[in-house]
């Protein structure tokens, strides 16, 4: 990746592909969940991430402090809410109204995964609808437009009213079994993930089975009912948009070891893996589980059969795109093989990597929390 520094020292260019064009700033800042993530797309866009302070006091108040000039700058904030999921989504309004009252120009929230995404509906009597209210909270802090990937469900992008790029990973996932040579394969999703898992069984040239599954109250449990589909004798590979506690896991995998399926594997784009998930993937017969990097991945979580791979560089283009007044939908139809070819990125490709730091972000005193 082709990398020219500014002047300024904030902003380089984009990559090799826009070595012709006139390089334009980009502030990129990170909130405390996921500043890895953050600095890999930094990475990729060749951009310094900006300095703030974010911390919480004594009192559990959250303290917020941009500490650059963003007067009228194109400001992105990669934020995305996951575990401590309430600290992170106050983390993420309190910084974009920080953003608006020092007079940043344009606010992009990147939320890479998107807390609460399953209450999207009144499914039941007396009970909130919390993705609308997420997304109105995020509206009314002062988000200009969100940057977001595989929401639960694509109407959630309705509760907004500002504009919404909702991301897939479905392209990144499936070019990571197609470069595996895997043959005689399956793809078997629920009804919920249906249309970007067709697309996924596309990709990699496979048929596409359905499980019929039920919710089982409040308790996070699933009940698997069938398995809708010639799966006997082949690869399977489960797809959904996150893996949560893994228990609907299981119970499509040993479904399908009921229907004969003699070599299992499974892939998310969000790896949540709360509560006995881990313990549950650890003692099952799946052969791989595959999840990006939108939520982070603590050590203790990390399983020889556990697949991470990174988005960075597809949040990056994207950030790129939308800065420059370009197509974010051509990332998914005419240029479908840039983003397959995105998986083999690599963070250590730029040699001026030692100039860009990992994070930003102090608790106060100047040192990283």
């Amino acid at each position: 990746m082709t990398v020219h520094t500014l002047e300024t020292g904030r902003v380089t260019m984009f990559g090799s592909d826009a070595a012709g064009r006139a390089a334009e700033s980009v502030d990129l800042y990170s909130g405390n969940s996921n500043p890895d993530l953050a600095a890999k797309i930094g990475l990729y866009l060749g951009v310094r991430l900006g300095r703030c302070e974010v911390f919480e006091f004594a009192n559990e108040n959250i303290f917020v402090k941009i500490l650059d000039n963003v007067r009228e700058r194109d400001v992105y904030l990669v934020q995305p809410t996951c575990s401590p999921v309430q600290t992170s989504i106050m983390e993420l309004l309190i910084m974009i109204d920080a953003f608006k009252r020092a007079s940043a120009g344009r606010i992009t929230a990147v939320v890479p995964y998107y807390a609460y995404g399953r209450s999207d509906k009144k499914d039941q009597p007396r009970v909130p609808i919390t993705a609308r209210l997420i997304a109105d909270m995020i509206s009314v802090a002062g988000a200009d437009r969100l940057l977001t990937m595989d929401l639960h469900q694509g109407q959630i992008q309705g509760f907004f009213n500002i504009p919404v790029d909702e991301l897939t990973a479905v392209h990144l996932l499936s070019n990571h079994f197609i470069r595996k040579g895997l043959d005689n394969l399956v793809v078997v999703t629920d009804l919920g993930f249906a249309k970007r898992a067709r697309t996924f069984a596309e990709l990699v040239n496979a048929p596409l089975a359905i499980v019929e599954k039920r919710r089982m109250d409040n308790d996070d449990r699933a009940e698997v009912l069938n398995v809708i589909g010639d799966v006997r004798g082949k690869r399977a590979i489960v797809v959904d948009d996150e893996v949560d506690t893994a228990g609907t896991l299981m119970q499509v995998t040993r479904a399908l070891e009921r229907e004969g399926v003699h070599e299992i594997y499974a892939c998310a784009t969000h790896g949540v893996l709360s509560g006995p998930a881990v313990e549950r993937i650890a003692a099952s017969n799946l052969t791989e589980v595959v999840i990006t990097d939108t939520i982070p991945l603590p050590v203790d979580k990390r399983l020889p059969q556990i697949v991470q791979l990174s988005v960075a560089p597809l949040i990056g283009e994207a950030i790129r795109r939308i800065h420059g007044g370009e197509s974010v939908g051509a990332l998914f139809s005419s240029e479908i093989q840039l983003v397959q070819e995105m998986v083999l990125w690599s963070e250590g490709e730029s040699d001026t990597s030692d100039d860009v730091p990992s994070a930003s972000i102090t608790d106060g005193s100047g040192a990283r929390p």
